[in-house]
């Protein structure tokens, strides 16, 4: 591994680096897939409880070259640098040591002279767009994604609505985790054309905040800290709460109800039963002029059924690099507004990355899309399977 490693970072610094990506694996499974390329195909895989014994003590480096192209012919390189926080590890107890990964992580991007670094996964929500809490960062330039998130989970929402044939104006919206940068971001595009606005969130003092803002423009809103406290049921859900695993169970929405998990790790609970639910996977892009892993991780950091989707969050600093905007674009909880969300889509089209196509962990949602190996397969209605908290590894 160590060979693999030092080799990326000596070409990083001897190359152009436009973008650095700085992320982290939501399961023991994932990390153990990036452990096993970073050793070579030649190496026996490591045991389970190695794997999870080992990975506390990897610090925060670059594994990887990305290059992507635009469809306009721009070209960006990039370096995804994983801060290797450990799966089990997200949890409130654990906040400054993984404050310390994503800060070796941010150094790691600054040595390499990345222009522009995007914050993925916990890395933005444990920075909360403080970028003073990284090191100096010279001509670097942060962001924390956020922007390029929202603006794919309301693209999702319109389009699964207009696949369902359901007319969003007519809807009873609910946001979990809705005083946070994406829920609250979410929260000011779709309000206004939505019949009322359900927001959800620990924090009770910011909810009432959001929620004065919203009503000051004539929304209707309720807000509880308790999911089952609502009055009214939801029939378009937004999950974009920061929680360390899959555990979030569901109440007052309606029969029939469109889910979008945007959570990283997701949000919902194996254990929710919601039958006749429509759940997608929000959030997320694709990248039509192109994408190259080198070492090759396709599959491994982008675990998708389509090919070269990325999270919004890693895609937003992707995009600024294609189009020569190395600026912060997303600084941090309140900052993402309407007309920042429509400046940052016209951004990403532009270089040709678009909404992915809508999936669960079942399969695409929409009739007729294609799998790479060319089976098309219909979504069958209900929770995901298997998003639920990571299985022993096997």
């Amino acid at each position: 591994m160590g060979d693999s490693v030092a080799g990326v970072a000596t070409r990083a610094r001897t190359s152009e680096v436009d973008f650095a990506l700085i992320g982290h694996q939501e399961s023991w499974r994932a990390a153990a897939d990036v452990l096993a390329v970073l050793r070579g195909p030649e190496r026996t895989p490591l045991p389970d409880d190695e794997i999870k014994d080992i990975l506390p003590w990897i610090p925060p480096r670059a594994v990887c070259h990305v290059d992507i192209g635009s469809i306009v012919g721009a070209k960006a390189r990039g370096l995804y640098i994983d801060s290797f926080i450990p799966p089990d590890r997200l949890e409130a107890a654990y906040v400054h040591e993984n404050i310390a990964r994503v800060r070796g992580a941010a150094a790691c991007a600054i040595k390499a002279g990345a222009k522009i670094v995007s914050l993925g996964g916990f890395s933005s929500i444990l920075i909360e767009g403080n970028f003073d809490q990284l090191p100096e960062r010279h001509d670097t330039v942060f962001t924390t994604g956020n922007t390029l998130t929202v603006a794919f989970i309301v693209q999702g929402i319109k389009k699964i609505c207009a696949l369902e044939g359901r007319n969003l104006r007519r809807s009873t919206l609910l946001i979990v985790g809705a005083t946070g940068d994406v829920g609250s971001g979410c929260a000011r595009c779709l309000a206004p054309i939505v019949s009322s606005v359900l927001l959800s969130a620990r924090n009770v003092e910011r909810l009432r905040r959001l929620a004065a803002e919203l009503q000051a423009d004539g929304v209707r809103v309720e807000i509880a800290a308790d999911l089952q406290r609502f009055s009214a049921e939801a029939d378009v859900v937004i999950c974009a709460a920061s929680l360390a695993s899959s555990s979030l169970l569901l109440g007052r929405i309606a029969p029939h109800a469109l889910v979008c998990d945007a959570g990283y790790p997701k949000n919902l609970s194996p254990r929710a039963e919601m039958l006749g639910v429509t759940v997608f996977f929000g959030g997320l892009g694709q990248i039509t002029g192109g994408m190259k892993f080198a070492p090759d991780f396709r599959g491994v950091l982008n675990r998708h059924p389509f090919p070269d989707v990325v999270h919004g969050c890693l895609l937003e600093g992707m995009a600024l690099a294609l189009d020569g905007r190395f600026e912060p674009f997303s600084r941090g909880r309140g900052s993402i507004t309407q007309e920042r969300v429509e400046d940052m889509e016209t951004i990403a089209a532009r270089h040709g990355i678009y909404l992915a196509p809508l999936y669960n962990a079942d399969g695409p949602v929409e009739d007729g899309l294609l799998l790479p190996d060319g089976m098309g397969v219909r979504m069958s209605a209900g929770i995901p399977r298997g998003s639920g908290p990571a299985a022993p590894l096997s």
